[in-house]
């Protein structure tokens, strides 16, 4: 291949993509315009949302049930006495920190793994069959909760394990699928699909357990999880040039942009540089920092409701979803925004600076003024902007991985999310030791230790971050393109020496 014709990621991020494309005619790949679907690569960012969706929703759904599994209820006897029914579970606060932060001890583990395996074996896949098996173990878990707490917890963090690679692999998904001037849209338009899954499935599970039982909430959901793996499987494929629909101008364009871009199979990892590199450890603090509030709210947010603000299981649910919805929005604003700005008006750098520091040092005010509003209404809009405000350091951080080290984007993202899960497994823990009589002036330490925390996550991340390609990454005449196959190799109508950069058609 031409070096000449080898297109770079400056050039891609400065002109947004279309430059490139109109040396060939692809000018209309560039920019998926209104007709988003008729471009592969946003069918698999739909279909990663989608995944996303279910990965909170079979995530959260405990959340809720646990209200649910240890409150009293009223039934009415044939003669039409109402008399108060036990509650199945008689777990106190430090039982429920354990069981709720059980499965992040599994989703640990898995998170570097993951991120290599997909690297060696393929993103898609692994992603597939690691959502998959959470939710088949979703199913089983109602009689498992019955058969003992033991069980409980053994089942949750084995979902942990499995659902742990799924964020590590979705970069690998990027590693192939999304050009550089795209990658905040394409990676939000997934991500956000984590918090629509948190919007529908905790009010939902609130009206499911009222109405059927908390059982039903593992049940459906599960369910849910197994029919989209299928869809996954049909629709998905490791590789452009292996999906039989993609065109061939979107597939000449995405191998333009992503000519420079190493096979990850074919480098090897430079661990030692992994672990000294500051724009990695700046990712690092902003993962850790953001998980710690988003996760003391996922897994408490429901506890809090009932315990300080009295509101019933069906209202908690719609509640508790509001900063979900919030950040959902701004998530997929925040995605565009960003790559608007990168096309030649801010650097990547500059970008990602910008809004994830911009969104710490105001989650941290906002979670102060909810550590002390008195007002019901004012703490949950304190909070909703708060959380919501996450997606603007999410379409930063989230992303900042490809941005210094595309080949090695999966691998880097198991290393933060590694890092980034120990907030699910801490934060329950000492939340329930801190709120063990219930009262405000408990919930305002559990804030004021959040609200700390993003503080430093923004000064951190200000001071090391980096949205350029960093030199332990750069291409080296080892490291094989992610589209380059042997010459002349055919792959599901398309062959790769009609397609090489370069060629005229």
């Amino acid at each position: 291949m031409d070096d000449t014709l080898r297109v770079g990621v400056p050039a891609a991020v400065a002109s947004y993509g279309a430059a490139e494309a109109s040396e060939h005619g692809d000018e209309e790949h560039a920019s998926p315009g209104w007709r988003f679907w008729r471009r592969r690569r946003y069918v698999v960012a739909s279909m990663a949302f989608l995944g996303f969706f279910n990965v909170y929703a079979l995530r959260v759904n405990l959340s809720v049930a646990i209200v649910a599994m240890t409150a009293a209820s009223n039934a009415t006897l044939g003669n039409g006495t109402t008399v108060q029914v036990p509650a199945e579970f008689d777990w106190d606060s430090k039982t429920q920190g354990l069981i709720l932060s059980s499965f992040f001890y599994g989703y640990l583990v898995t998170q570097v793994p993951g991120g290599w395996l997909a690297a060696r074996v393929g993103g898609s896949r692994v992603y597939g069959v690691g959502l998959a098996a959470t939710a088949f173990l979703t199913i089983l878990t109602p009689p498992l909760a019955r058969a003992g707490t033991g069980w409980l917890v053994a089942v949750r963090v084995v979902e942990g394990l499995f659902e742990g690679v799924t964020y590590p692999c979705i970069h690998a998904v990027w590693a192939r699928w999304a050009p550089p001037a795209e990658r905040s849209r394409l990676a939000t338009i997934a991500f956000s699909g984590s918090y629509a899954g948190t919007v529908v499935s905790l009010p939902l599970c609130g009206v499911i357990a009222a109405r059927l039982g908390w059982p039903a909430i593992f049940y459906i959901f599960g369910v849910l999880g197994l029919v989209w793996y299928a869809f996954w499987l049909y629709i998905v494929k490791e590789n452009p040039a292996d999906d039989p629909h993609i065109s061939r101008g979107e597939l000449r364009y995405l191998q333009k942009t992503l000519a420079s871009v190493p096979d990850a199979k074919m480098a090897s990892q430079p661990w030692g540089s992994f672990l000294t590199s500051a724009p990695v450890w700046a990712i690092v603090a902003a993962h850790f920092s953001e998980n710690w509030g988003f996760y003391t709210l996922l897994t408490q947010l429901p506890t809090f409701m009932r315990d300080v603000l009295h509101v019933q299981i069906e209202q908690s649910g719609v509640l508790s979803a509001l900063p979900y919805v919030c950040m959902s929005v701004i998530l997929q604003a925040a995605g565009h925004f960003a790559d608007w700005l990168r096309a030649g008006r801010m650097s990547t750098t500059a970008v990602r600076k910008l809004f994830n520091c911009g969104a710490f040092l105001s989650q941290t005010v906002f979670m102060m003024v909810a550590a002390y509003a008195t007002s019901a209404w004012a703490i949950v809009l304190c909070i909703t902007v708060a959380v919501g405000l996450g997606g603007f350091a999410w379409s930063a951080f989230s992303v900042n991985h490809l941005d210094i080290a595309p080949q090695y984007a999966s691998i880097l993202m198991g290393i933060s999310n590694t890092v980034a899960t120990l907030p699910g497994m801490i934060s329950p823990h000492i939340t329930g030791y801190i709120v063990q009589d219930k009262t405000p002036s408990q919930w305002r330490t559990v804030f004021m230790i959040s609200s700390s925390i993003y503080l430093a996550g923004a000064l951190i991340y200000g001071i090391f971050a980096s949205g350029e390609r960093q030199p332990w990454a750069d291409d080296t005449p080892s490291n094989k393109s992610t589209f380059n196959k042997k010459p002349g190799t055919r792959t599901r109508g398309h062959t790769n020496e009609a397609l090489e950069l370069g060629h005229d058609d």
